[in-house]
């Protein structure tokens, strides 16, 4: 009999701010909403099937800290913000986040939520959202504050709570009532989402299975250089090793998982199948009983040991690894099973494509009678999926589990149970290291910007190292899950030109938010360089140039219409994450030149009367950099600013009223004539970075000459 292992793997980054305890993005709520209680309730309604859920040690940490109210949601936050009360700032963001739902399945089939979209735009290029914001009737925003909601709530959470029935029926007109009874469901799927899991986790019909702490390549976190064994052309930072680490993050996650679950887990996903040899001695000794990777692994590991004669079928053997002695059972995944499941089976009727899978199997099983114990394992991305389905996968699901227990040449079982029974094993000797993806470690490292976030990180790491026999075992503790969140292998996914998304800048900021926090935990100053952006990805922010020379009076003030009209001019618009933009202070920035100075003017987002104390720290280019540091006090008066070198001389040529104006002599920047020059501005708040203009690289501008004013004149 073939013994199908299905392993559903769900993860999301570490969202939250570590600065203000928020999470920047929904999507552990949305998941948790749809696919993680879509799943677990599926599997319940077919008690003879037996299944995986790899709950990485994050997400539980997320679900576990929305519900204790110990961090905060502020795509919620946008919602519960009654519409007729909603500022400019949050009805932007609303405009540009409450539409990421699957278009298709999600706004289209529901005729008010489509009629909000075509309202709106469907390209955000080409959409003026002041002027679309004002466009949108206070009813407008409310029903897509329902609609986004609602949309996402899976086909479990309808029939479980028949109100979201009623109001989906309902459709549009919503009330605050309405709102406030989709947000408390959501709240309460949050509240039961993992109590489900732990019932049928003590019932035996799933066994809840983990993957290191924050989701780190533990490979790389062994040793960088272990990159090579699969790629030795490879460019890699200054070595990073530190195999307690990489000890460290499964010992944390066995940590969460029993006092979460109540025991602790047999069974490791290593995240992203990342493996290496080394690290078996360090499973057996926490206690684990297998760990499960993907099938490229798998013939390379044989292809390294030269066994002849590979084949197919070899995938569906029972196996363990050893290294130095330790034996740990390894079970591979059939990716052509998986892949089909994660990309291909929502464009087929969801009884074909169960019948797809059910046929493949029977082929397995054919191929495999006469090895001992043949094993066959599909294990996949368990939430991502399901939006692509017409009906969340609601068919697909039920239609599967249904073929799998009723044939009886195939049986579903999950690793522990299978391990149980002591099958015997065939020896890998010689581990391949690698992922799941090719094989090797090519998406966390090598790229320019990758392997300058292992060279901060390994900087970090030897700082807090230095300070271990300084500072008192509680902050060692804080600045150590500071290093184990930035180990995480999500910000290193989106450095380089491997893959990229609209929150690049958000992933870059907290990851480098991680290491500055080791620093202030410790009480030393961070490296300067740590607040520079890593991603090197164009901002979205908009620039527009100078188009003359201008004269203004430093006063504060905008003295008329024409004293900044020929300056360039910076907004702060959606370039750092949309969730950014109701926190930040700065408004605009206006630049421009007479022929001895470069003049700014700094606009606040609502008023310059501050109710604490804060400073702008503004960097010029040149050799070397030039630092001009504002402090500007509560009620914005006396502002002092001073430049930062060894003398501190005090800069005067400013004034702060209404607007920060200030003049600084081209002199002073040694800039000259035609030079490309480049500066950027930064707020600090209690000595922490909390915004940067622009958030990736600089603003650009070139100094005029005599002949600027006669080439940029115009009518």
């Amino acid at each position: 009999m073939l013994s199908v292992q299905i392993l559903w793997h769900m993860h999301q980054p570490y969202y939250v701010d570590p600065l203000s305890r928020v999470a920047m993005m929904p999507w552990v709520r949305m998941h948790a909403v749809k696919g993680y209680l879509d799943m677990i309730e599926t599997v319940r309604k077919h008690p003879e099937i037996k299944v995986t859920f790899n709950l990485t040690p994050v997400l539980v940490k997320q679900i576990l800290d929305f519900n204790n109210n110990t961090i905060k949601d502020l795509w919620l936050e946008w919602t519960e913000v009654p519409a007729a009360e909603l500022n400019q700032d949050q009805k932007k963001n609303i405009l540009v986040n409450f539409y990421k739902v699957n278009w298709d399945n999600l706004i289209a089939p529901n005729p008010r939520f489509h009629e909000l979209l075509v309202k709106r735009g469907y390209d955000l290029m080409h959409v003026n959202l002041d002027t679309t914001a004002k466009s949108f009737s206070t009813q407008d925003y409310l029903d897509l504050q329902v609609w986004f909601n609602l949309a996402w709530c899976g086909f479990s959470a309808f029939k479980i709570y028949p109100e979201l029935r009623a109001l989906k029926d309902k459709g549009r007109d919503f009330t605050e009532e309405d709102k406030k009874e989709v947000v408390a469901i959501h709240r309460m799927i949050m509240h039961e989402l993992l109590p489900r899991y732990k019932d049928l986790y003590d019932k035996g019909q799933i066994e809840i299975s983990t993957t290191p702490f924050f989701h780190p390549i533990l490979p790389l976190l062994f040793d960088t250089d272990f990159a090579q064994r699969a790629m030795p052309w490879v460019k890699l930072p200054p070595r990073f090793s530190y195999p307690g680490d990489a000890l460290g993050q499964v010992e944390w996650a066995i940590a969460q998982h029993a006092q979460v679950f109540g025991r602790k887990p047999k069974g490791l996903w290593p995240s992203e199948g990342s493996v290496a040899p080394e690290l078996i001695p360090g499973w057996v000794e926490l206690g684990l009983e297998w760990f499960a990777t993907d099938e490229d692994i798998l013939f390379r590991s044989l292809a390294n040991q030269s066994d002849n004669g590979l084949g197919r079928t070899d995938l569906y053997d029972v196996y363990e690894a050893e290294y130095d002695g330790d034996r740990l059972a390894a079970v591979f995944r059939d990716r052509s099973l998986s892949d089909f499941i994660g990309f291909s089976a929502s464009k087929n009727p969801g009884d074909k494509a169960s019948e797809f899978i059910i046929g493949h199997l029977h082929g397995i099983a054919d191929a495999t009678k006469g090895h001992p114990q043949p094993m066959v394992g599909i294990f996949l991305d368990g939430e991502n999926a399901w939006e692509h389905f017409p009906d969340g996968g609601e068919s697909f699901l039920n239609s599967w589990y249904q073929r799998l227990a009723s044939h009886a040449s195939f049986k579903t079982q999950t690793p522990a149970e299978f391990f149980a029974q002591k099958p015997k094993r065939r020896l890998l000797t010689q581990l391949h290291t690698g992922s799941w993806i090719h094989a090797n470690l090519d998406i966390w490292i090598g790229d320019e910007e990758e392997n300058q976030a292992w060279e901060w990180l390994g900087e970090t790491r030897k700082f807090l190292e230095s300070k271990l026999d300084v500072i008192e075992d509680e902050k060692w503790s804080l600045a150590l899950m500071e290093i184990y969140a930035a180990e995480g292998s999500d910000w290193l996914w989106w450095y380089g030109p491997d893959f990229t998304t609209d929150n690049d800048l958000m992933f870059d900021q907290l990851f480098r938010t991680h290491l500055l926090n080791v620093y202030r935990i410790c009480e030393e100053p961070p490296p300067e360089k740590y607040y520079l952006p890593i991603c090197r990805k164009t901002s979205t922010e908009s620039v527009i140039q100078p188009i003359g020379l201008i004269h203004p009076k430093l006063d504060g003030q905008q003295t008329h219409f024409f004293e900044w009209h020929e300056a360039g001019v910076y907004r702060v618009t959606q370039g750092r994450g949309t969730m950014f933009q109701g926190e930040r202070i700065i408004k605009q920035i206006y630049f421009g030149f007479d022929l001895e100075h470069l003049h700014l003017r700094i606009d606040a987002q609502n008023s310059w009367k501050l109710s604490k104390q804060m400073e702008l720290l503004i960097t010029f280019s040149g050799t070397p950099e030039k630092k001009l540091v504002i402090r500007l006090p509560i009620g914005g008066l006396q502002t002092v600013a001073h430049w930062k070198n060894g003398s501190e001389a005090l800069f005067d040529k400013l004034s702060l009223q209404k607007v920060l104006e200030i003049s600084v002599p081209l002199s002073d920047l040694d800039w000259k004539p035609r030079d490309k020059v480049k500066f950027g501005v930064e707020v600090l708040q209690d000595g922490a970075r909390t915004e940067r203009h622009p958030d990736s690289g600089f603003i650009e501008v070139e100094v005029p000459d005599s002949s600027y004013e006669s080439v940029t004149w115009k009518v």
